[in-house]
């Protein structure tokens, strides 16, 4: 405790916040990249008029709320009001679509990566650039916004993320990491900025060519891991922390998405390394050697921190249907008086799906809350389904929710390891899923038919490792990688805990996801039958 203080009150503490779907949270660590501190605000992502979206007031508020408790958590554990800090850094949801003014005004209402309402323009870029652009990404929705005539396009003088956007106002630089440009617009692994022959194919297109803006005037400038981003600045210390203690003049970080803090926070940014960050979403990330063979629309291409090329298969639901039931659950023992502690009900239910059927004993459930692009499922309907001879067990039902929580994934991974044949020595798991020891874990390890690493620090997940992108800039040395850095002065060598993919268990995930695919039909009919 004692060396803590004495680095918070010397200012020589790092920061990083991820604005995640469910919640905003503050990790401060220390010189040798220990969490301190923390702090979180819970949040919720609004539809309104047939967009998922936050609005500006929760972005700010949100934030003030996260920080102030972070101070508070600071102030009662060392007994120190934060000052200044040694670098501070900021990650959000990756994709999405914030355009603005000349004059800093939000055109419309951030329009999350969860909507999936850009089909026609992912469609047509993808087979113009011949590179998959995905629904999700900012390029797709600038796009769609010009193919739907919507009048705001006229006015864009800039356009950004989330990340970005929090960046921009607290420091005045529009800037992106380059992890979080490459869910922007595709990034040329050479020179780790937006590919220019792509840029010149975008203005060219005849809906485009009508405005004055050029699609590289209204981008974010695109940093590697490392660099300086700017400042906070008098104005961002005011709307960062409320309270006036938190003085000007402290450096910042690239912003980066969450797909890079995870990277960062599993020690992923290397060559034949992956991770899969696993909570509202969930995606995986995999470092490949060398370009796929083909354009796979199930398979993103983004970066790592520091501009190498990942091949990332990202789904839009992952543990809020599982996390559905686990509440019902929950209602179920609080009618009959129980007092229940959720994480200890977590635990029981979870380990409980070890005992289910290997395939799940003809149980299927799709986990669908929003549209899924992977498997061509446009709007959400979570739904549970069985055979009437169906195993109809608790240990079944969990594991089926589990597995669900998982497929869309697996689909999206068969085509990476199984079609472009891509290798990778270990995967990392991270997020919420892995919380119970073992059980997520294997049910992945399954799932990728490869070996599962989880970290003691797993559970810290993305502020932690913004903090330590942030860390990295601030203390790297001369020439030192991200790579370097990570493997040698946060992980030491430490590889976590790994589970060996078990033979039965991967044979009855492939015998589950074949049902799932055949039933998929079932699921596009509910989002007809069910109109929101």
């Amino acid at each position: 405790m004692g060396n803590a203080k004495e680095t918070i009150e010397n200012g020589r503490a790092v920061l990083g916040i991820e604005f995640g779907s469910t919640r905003i949270k503050a990790v401060l660590v220390d010189e040798e990249h220990k969490p301190v501190a923390s702090g979180a605000h819970d949040w919720e992502n609004q539809l309104v008029d047939g967009i998922w979206t936050y609005s500006l007031d929760m972005i700010w508020s949100g934030l003030q709320d996260c920080y102030t408790k972070l101070a508070e958590d600071v102030k009662k554990q060392y007994g120190v009001t934060i000052k200044t800090l040694g670098a501070i850094g900021f990650s959000g949801m990756m994709h999405g679509y914030m355009p603005f003014d000349a004059v800093g005004e939000l055109l419309v209402p951030f329009r999350t990566w969860r909507n999936t309402i850009t089909g026609e323009a992912a469609a047509a870029l993808t087979k113009e650039f011949s590179f998959n652009i995905p629904q999700r990404w900012s390029i797709a929705h600038l796009y769609q916004a010009i193919l739907n005539g919507e009048a705001h396009v006229d006015n864009i003088a800039f356009f950004t993320t989330l990340a970005g956007y929090i960046h921009w106002k607290l420091t005045g630089e529009k800037v992106l990491g380059v992890g979080e440009a490459s869910g922007m617009f595709p990034i040329d692994a050479n020179t780790k900025n937006y590919n220019e022959k792509m840029i010149a194919q975008f203005d060219a297109l005849p809906a485009v060519q009508k405005y004055s803006w050029k699609l590289e005037e209204i981008l974010p400038k695109v940093l590697v891991a490392g660099e300086s981003a700017g400042t906070l600045t008098e104005e961002g210390a005011k709307l960062l922390d409320v309270s006036g203690n938190l003085a000007a003049g402290i450096p910042l970080c690239p912003p980066e998405g969450d797909a890079g803090t995870g990277m960062a926070a599993t020690n992923s940014v290397a060559v034949r390394t992956g991770n899969v960050s696993a909570g509202t979403s969930v995606f995986a990330m995999v470092v490949i050697e060398e370009d796929l063979k083909a354009v796979h629309e199930e398979l993103d291409m983004v970066t790592t921190p520091s501009g190498d090329t990942v091949a990332m298969v990202h789904c839009n639901n992952c543990t809020s249907d599982l996390n559905a039931w686990v509440g019902l659950f929950r209602e179920f023992a609080e009618t009959f008086g129980m007092n229940v502690d959720m994480n200890q009900l977590f635990g029981t239910l979870y380990n409980k799906a070890l005992e289910g059927d290997k395939n799940c004993g003809g149980l299927i459930a799709y986990n669908y809350f929003s549209g899924e692009p992977v498997t061509g499922v446009n709007e959400g309907r979570p739904m549970f389904v069985r055979k009437p001879d169906a195993h109809f067990t608790l240990a079944n039902f969990m594991r089926t929710h589990l597995y669900a929580s998982l497929a869309t994934l697996k689909i999206g991974c068969d085509i990476l390891f199984k079609e472009e044949h891509v290798k990778v020595d270990t995967i990392y798991g991270h997020g919420g899923l892995f919380k119970t020891k073992g059980v997520g874990q294997g049910i992945l390890a399954a799932a990728m038919d490869a070996p599962v690493a989880v970290m003691e620090t797993a559970g810290e997940g993305g502020p932690w490792g913004m903090a330590l992108l942030a860390s990295y800039m601030m203390r790297k040395t001369d020439g030192e990688t991200l790579e370097h850095y990570l493997s040698e002065k946060v992980f030491g060598g430490e590889n976590g805990s790994v589970m060996e993919p078990d033979a039965a268990d991967v044979a009855g995930f492939d015998e589950y996801i074949a049902a799932y695919k055949k039933a998929l039909a079932a699921e596009k009919a509910a989002v007809e039958a069910m109109p929101l």
